[in-house]
């Protein structure tokens, strides 16, 4: 199993999004263990290769899997969401983060805000920075 979430790991450094899912098949028809570590590196393959709807995909497939998502794989899920410029659903999931028990991190602002700023709804990104302003995150 540790080879297999290498394997994917080196899959997301090198954006081979394809073999990343592969792996994460595999592993899955073999009922290997998955966590988060695993979904992670799928996650950001799947994004930087521009497949933000496989990144959503994997996302929905933790809670199946039962792997408790955390702040790093909803930031890689947002990320894939602004890359692929679809900035309603970053702010979906960003939405979700405290419903899910995951806390609001400086990271997921600003990616979300660059998704609005990068699709040029200016009015969204300014509510955000409002919500960050009053929330515990700095906003330097």
């Amino acid at each position: 199993t540790i080879t297999r979430i290498a394997a994917i790991s080196a899959c997301e450094k090198g954006s081979a999004w394809n073999k990343a899912l592969e792996l994460l098949s595999v592993m899955v028809q073999n009922t290997l263990q998955l966590n988060t570590i695993t979904f992670h590196a799928a996650i950001v393959a799947c994004g930087k290769g521009g497949r933000w709807w496989k990144a959503l995909q994997l996302f929905s497939m933790m809670a199946q899997c039962t792997v408790k998502s955390t702040a790093y794989t909803f930031n890689a899920a947002v990320t894939a969401c602004e890359t692929g410029g679809q900035w309603q659903k970053a702010l979906h999931l960003f939405a979700a983060m405290p419903q899910s028990q995951v806390e609001l991190g400086t990271i997921a602002f600003i990616t979300v805000l660059s998704a609005c700023e990068e699709s040029g709804v200016w009015e969204q990104a300014l509510q955000l920075f409002s919500v960050m302003e009053f929330s515990t995150v700095e906003s330097r």
